[in-house]
């Protein structure tokens, strides 16, 4: 079992071994803003397999793609540290950072490559690259 957790603590994940081989980066605005860097980095897991500890605020919003998504953030030191796709409820994205893990596997998708600042590349083998979101239905773009 691993663990994901906000800056002060208080509100924590415990995550199936072995960690999520679907990591996505994503270049959005709208991930630029929630994460105050250039891109975020998320890891997606079978939301029935995580633990969810501690109290959590919830801001919603409307995605590029038309969905709602639901960033839960820690109401006390305000690290964002997962989220959920309403068009995908089996599925809850963890923050990548929020493992403090090195060691975790890169990402395997890079999405909205449209509004990724020029100068970040991410060149792992086998990384797909995408100028918006992943093609497909979401169900197809967390494969």
């Amino acid at each position: 079992m691993s663990h994901a957790r906000c800056l002060c603590g208080a509100l924590a994940l415990s995550l199936p071994e072995p960690p999520s081989k679907l990591v996505i980066a994503c270049h959005c605005v709208d991930c630029q803003r929630r994460t105050g860097a250039p891109f975020g980095v998320g890891a997606f897991y079978p939301a029935d397999a995580v633990t969810i500890s501690g109290t959590s605020k919830e801001f919603a919003r409307t995605a590029d793609s038309g969905g709602t998504v639901r960033t839960y953030f820690c109401p006390n030191c305000g690290s964002t540290v997962y989220w959920k796709l309403d068009n995908l409820p089996a599925m809850i994205g963890i923050a990548v950072g929020t493992m403090a893990d090195p060691k975790y596997p890169p990402p395997a998708r890079s999405v909205f490559e449209q509004s990724k600042h020029a100068w970040i590349e991410i060149n792992n083998p086998g990384v797909e690259h995408f100028p918006q979101s992943s093609a497909g239905s979401p169900a197809a773009r967390l494969r």
